[in-house]
């Protein structure tokens, strides 16, 4: 980020580990105020937060679920108290149940649309508004192979990536002519924590059909988003990345 570039804010959804972590971690390398954002793990997105303020960014720690409207205007809200604008929005948070099809429930099924698709509905509905005002923005949304391919096991979590590749193509159109980019990353298997030892296994078990022969690191997801909020990504607006080591299925 440059000296004459505006200290810009970023709120990143589901950042206490992982992927979220990471390009939360990136964004304040770069001289960004960083919203840290988890569901219930308070002392993962504080020990977070302490790393960000380490680098010299400014960091807040706003626990919420995003699924829920309420919490996601709070979490916003929160962070726009604290740093005046949010300019980056960064959409990761998310749950991939596997399932089959046929035992997933009514609740199964809204849970993973509240946090997978709705809740970047309830966040960009709510930080779009500065980003105008400022004539500038970024948003970018996490949305994987699940957007690209339909998976059995995972259909809910197939069809809430789909819609969100759908409203990342519409707000970047709606958007573009307010200096707003709109953008999503598709991650391919990505070497990361897990509490689900199914999906831990099930990510794993992908090497062997990854043509550069190994896992992705949160770290070549946070480098995209580093790309894609910089002055050289500006041109960059309605696309999904695919960051999946060459994988096709």
């Amino acid at each position: 980020m440059s000296a004459k570039t505006p200290i810009r804010t970023a709120l990143v959804t589901g950042s206490g580990r992982n992927i979220g972590r990471a390009v939360a971690l990136a964004l304040a390398e770069q001289g960004c105020n960083v919203i840290i954002n988890g569901s219930s793990n308070r002392a993962a997105c504080e020990a977070v937060a302490g790393e960000a303020q380490d680098l010299g960014a400014k960091a807040l720690v706003a626990m919420g679920d995003v699924g829920d409207p309420d919490a996601a205007r709070q979490i916003c809200r929160s962070g726009a108290t604290e740093f005046g604008r949010i300019d980056i929005l960064v959409n990761n948070a998310a749950v991939r149940p596997l399932k089959p099809f046929l035992e997933t429930t009514d609740d199964d099924w809204h849970r993973v649309l509240d946090v997978d698709l709705n809740a970047a509905f309830y966040t960009c509905r709510q930080t779009l508004p500065g980003m105008v005002d400022n004539g500038w923005g970024r948003i970018i949304n996490l949305t994987g192979m699940n957007a690209i391919h339909g998976y059995k096991g995972r259909v809910p979590v197939s069809v809430a990536k789909h819609g969100l590749w759908g409203l990342t193509k519409a707000l970047a159109k709606e958007f573009g002519p307010s200096g707003i980019t709109v953008n999503a990353i598709s991650p391919g298997p990505i070497q990361s924590e897990h509490d689900d030892a199914e999906l831990s296994r099930h990510i794993r078990e992908q090497v062997g059909r990854i043509p550069v022969g190994h896992l992705g690191e949160p770290t070549h997801i946070a480098a995209l988003c580093n790309y894609l909020v910089s002055d050289g990504g500006a041109f960059m607006s309605g696309q999904m990345i695919a960051c999946n080591g060459g994988t096709e299925t």
